[in-house]
């Protein structure tokens, strides 16, 4: 009997959502110490997206869910799973991908959270592809969504002058032959790390206290020396991991879409890649920071406009909290 061919996942669609608030570097000036210069030569950024009081995390990955649906050609009814990469879900339980699966009509189908910070999208994305690859699932809903608006100390300038808001999707399906596929992915997290960016308190090790809220330790911590110093290194190897799994060189690359979190780190990563700047896809300086959506936000971009065409090879990477880092390298 012939060999049955391997199974592999592919991106069928893409979809985004950011919320319509623009707040600007300018905005910024007025409530903490900073100034639009210092944020654009620090980070690259000029605005960034900020959800309505009565939006939820959920709410943003739906209208992206949505959009990626649509350009697949599917409908909610043929998902067989739910990913979400979120920090910042609708409440502690039950998952935001639960509460997404309810905005979709779904039930019975498997969904829940992923907690990789930045990374979440590409944790989202690996887990769905092996449950393609050994053919249990036909098509894997992946989003990456975080309202990290609610989580900032807004008097502290190391870190809301970074996040936004917003979401991002795809959704995967089978692919057979040489097509477009997901060609490699590489996981990765350093515990020794994992005080560096964080949230102190509202788990089980310190709970929310008058004293904590008093402090903001139930807001986002970073100490942004240690995460640039990683975050450099580590998407620089886990990229050339991924490049070295797939057996392609840097040239193959048609293009990357890395984490839009820094604008210095970004050039020293395609530096260090020999890829050059050109070929990244970057809206950093319209978004920000939105963590785990900051990749899928920034794939349906170039898709949408045409720069991400059929065939191409992209080269993802992102690190957060953890610290957890990861890279995919697909072809579309």
């Amino acid at each position: 009997m012939p060999d049955t061919p391997a199974l592999h996942s592919r991106i069928l669609g893409t979809g985004a959502y950011a919320p319509e608030r623009v707040l600007t570097n300018f905005d910024l000036e007025k409530m903490v110490d900073t100034s639009d210069a210092w944020i654009r030569e620090r980070t690259g950024i000029r605005e960034r997206r900020i959800a309505r009081d009565d939006e939820t995390t959920s709410d943003m990955a739906h209208v992206a869910a949505r959009r990626a649906l649509e350009m697949a050609g599917l409908t909610p009814a043929d998902l067989d799973m739910i990913i979400v990469g979120t920090v910042s879900p609708d409440m502690p339980m039950p998952a935001c991908a639960a509460f997404l699966q309810r905005k979709l009509g779904v039930t019975d189908i498997p969904a829940f959270d992923v907690s990789a910070a930045c990374a979440g999208f590409l944790y989202a994305l690996a887990i769905g592809d092996q449950f393609i690859r050994t053919g249990q699932h036909r098509h894997v809903l992946v989003v990456g969504a975080e309202l990290l608006s609610r989580m900032l100390d807004w008097e502290d300038r190391t870190t809301c002058v970074l996040f936004g808001d917003g979401a991002g999707a795809a959704v995967l399906g089978r692919s057979v032959g040489d097509g477009g596929r997901v060609l490699s992915t590489r996981l990765y997290t350093d515990s020794s790390l994992a005080d560096s960016l964080c949230i102190r308190a509202g788990g089980s090790k310190e709970r929310i206290t008058p004293e904590a809220l008093a402090e903001k330790r139930d807001k986002v911590f970073m100490n942004g020396r240690d995460i640039f110093k990683v975050a450099v290194r580590n998407l620089t190897s886990a990229s050339a991991s991924a490049l070295v799994d797939a057996r392609l060189s840097p040239a193959e690359v048609r293009w990357v879409v890395p984490h839009q979190a820094n604008m210095r780190i970004i050039t020293q990563v395609a530096q260090r890649l020999e890829i050059p700047l050109e070929r990244f896809v970057l809206n950093i300086d319209r978004f920000g920071n939105t963590s785990s959506a900051s990749i899928p936000i920034a794939l349906d971009e170039a898709v949408r406009d045409g720069r991400i065409r059929p065939g191409d090879t992209v080269l993802m990477c992102a690190l957060g909290g953890g610290v957890s880092w990861a890279s995919a390298l697909v072809r579309m």
